[in-house]
């Protein structure tokens, strides 16, 4: 929920009340039930609210408590608030409202900033402690809320989205030429605390960091966790039923809301898991937040080659669900993304982002919060990629057997995509030499298969999906809760043995017999790995090619110097006439030059 902002004046004068107040306008999509400030001396504080818990007049922010000592702006939620009141009331606090930014103001007063061991939610908060004279900022385990920062001349500025710091006229007017290389060569992004604008900065997950006047800290981790590299030993029956209790109760959990909650529901495993969970829940608990009965949305293509439509079916015939469902043409695709491009604030990898934007755009005005599996691929080797770091990491530790035994699967259920990856990669290199500069290599695949989950969840994937679900989500003033991350299930899938994750090929195995019964097999035993995927290529080679080819003749496009223009117009109009294959290369350049563009808009 909500969007933060706020200044912090490190010379003691006074904060900038209309440079805050516009922070926060420009993040009215993120709050549209609310706004507030609080200005001290150096510090100014600006909130949007988007009302989930306690919708009264109670739940408005800043909030501050008792003795105005303590001032916070909160995004997010800590699920397990109630759990947390009761013991600090026991402790001798006292309530004035109903929400959890209260419980974290009362946590931080009895605890200090060992509080954020206690909250199980997501979150980035900036908390103003007025007698210390200091700004405690934080973010959430996983990252799935935003906090950017930046030093603009003697100012530390904060919000939940970049675009609200480029209202200062010193931030956000250069490009991060290293970030943007990097992302046009490897499509990665979010994966250092660096952002594509020079001079803006992101907390890292699991990062705490402090502003006084003696300047700013350095971010502190506050959390971690390990990543188990052994095989066996775990029986799969008792490894299914704590799996499938850890993911009940956070799903439980992320059910808590004053407002209407449903669910994205793809097809996948994953996002099929969440709501035959909650339709379990629905029939034994009765959370008010679903109602009668469960909403979902989904996005359906034309095109069968994308369409999941099947799988969908499926569920919703198992469970009853008021399912919803949107078809995404072409008529205004392009102005789409260029909204989409002006939410994300920053380029993006794939046009796979925008099936998740038309399901928000579908919710919104029926719910205001939303589940989704999110975070599970990462963390139980769902991507078919990771097969061959496991097979390697296998015959490192010489068990040449079992990686025999993978590779006969793998190649079984896989053979197609193996085929098509390799031919991707192919093409993929040769197209990383339209590109000039040399980026950092970033090889997402590289290592045993726990050094590449452990970093697909902290760096290389997870952070850049979740930044596209907030912006998504937000761009419909929607809350995403996604309770694959909730950090006790984290913590216990990091540490089961792989062949728990991979088994003969089989990915997320051990998610795989937890759901057994629960999801129907037609869904719970598919190999395939779609998502909320959209026909990319096709649009690239129809609707999209002439504003594509307009794109990459202009001039300012042929002066950039991340690419060779020329080249590139070449090898997108052999494409457009079926003389190369298509790569992802043609719409990272193309969306860069978009953003690009919107530079010298500002």
């Amino acid at each position: 929920m909500c969007g933060i902002a706020g200044q912090f004046v490190l010379n003691g004068e006074e904060a900038d009340a209309a440079l805050v107040g516009t922070m926060g306008e420009r993040l009215a999509h993120r709050g549209p039930d609310g706004e507030g400030s609080f200005f001290s001396g150096p510090v100014g504080l600006a909130h949007r609210r988007l009302a989930i818990i306690d919708l009264s007049d109670e739940g408005r922010q800043p909030m501050g408590n008792e003795d105005g000592t303590l001032q916070i702006v909160f995004n997010g939620e800590i699920y397990n608030f109630r759990e947390i009141r009761e013991e600090l009331v026991a402790a001798g606090h006292r309530f004035a409202s109903a929400t959890d930014t209260e419980v974290i103001l009362h946590a931080y007063e009895e605890w200090g900033r060992n509080c954020l061991a206690r909250f199980n939610g997501m979150w980035a908060f900036a908390l103003w402690d007025g007698r210390r004279r200091e700004l405690f900022c934080a973010r959430d385990r996983l990252g799935v809320k935003p906090f950017y920062y930046t030093l603009a001349g003697d100012s530390f500025i904060f919000a939940s989205e970049i675009k609200a710091l480029r209202v200062h006229p010193g931030v956000g007017r250069r490009p991060n030429d290293r970030m943007l290389s990097t992302f046009l060569a490897w499509g990665v992004a979010d994966h250092t605390a660096e952002t594509m604008y020079d001079g803006v900065f992101q907390l890292p997950p699991a990062h705490a960091l402090v502003v006084s006047a003696d300047g700013v800290g350095e971010p502190e981790r506050y959390w971690d966790f390990a990543m188990s590299g052994a095989l066996g030993g775990v029986d799969d029956e008792a490894a299914a039923r704590s799996v499938r209790a850890l993911l009940t109760d956070a799903v439980r959990l992320r059910l808590r809301s004053d407002v209407p909650v449903g669910t994205c529901l793809s097809g996948g495993i994953d996002s099929s898991t969440v709501t035959a969970l909650i339709n379990e829940l629905l029939q034994a608990e009765r959370p008010e937040s679903v109602g009668e009965r469960q909403k979902t949305f989904s996005v359906c293509f034309d095109d069968l080659r994308f369409d999941e439509s099947r799988y969908i079916d499926t569920v919703v015939a198992v469970t009853n669900v008021a399912g919803r469902r949107t078809t995404p043409g072409t008529d205004g695709l392009w102005e789409d993304i260029e909204r989409l491009l002006y939410m994300q604030d920053e380029p993006f990898a794939s046009l796979s982002i925008y099936a998740q934007y038309c399901v928000m755009r579908l919710a919104q005005g029926e719910v205001k919060v939303v589940l989704d599996g999110q975070g599970a691929d990462e963390q139980l080797g769902g991507y078919i990629a990771y097969q061959a770091p496991y097979i390697r990491g296998l015959l490192r530790h010489g068990d040449v057997l079992a990686a025999l035994r993978e590779g006969i699967g793998s190649a079984r259920l896989h053979g197609s995509f193996i085929s098509w990856a390799a031919r991707q990669s192919r093409v993929r290199s040769e197209r990383r030499e339209l590109l000039r500069g040399s980026p950092p290599e970033v090889l997402r695949y590289a290592g045993s298969l726990e050094e590449v989950l452990k970093r697909e969840v902290t760096a290389s994937n997870l952070p850049l999906l979740l930044h596209w679900e907030d912006r998504n989500s937000m761009a419909f003033s929607i809350e995403a809760r996604v309770p694959f991350l909730d950090y006790r299930l984290v913590e216990h899938l990091a540490g089961l043995p792989l062949d728990q994750k991979i088994r003969g090929g089989v990915t997320k195995y051990v998610l795989r017999r937890a759901i057994r019964g629960l999801v129907p097999d037609a869904v719970r035993c598919r190999m395939d790995k779609m998502g909320f995927v959209t026909p990319e290529e096709v649009w690239m080679k129809g609707e999209l090619a002439p504003h594509i080819l307009e794109l990459f003749s202009t001039p300012e496009f042929t002066e950039r110097p991340y690419w060779d223009a020329e080249r590139v117009l070449e090898n997108y109009r052999a494409f457009l006439e079926g003389k190369s294959p298509y790569s992802t290369e043609f719409w990272r350049i193309a969306c860069a030059e978009m953003w690009l563009q919107g530079f010298a808009t500002v």
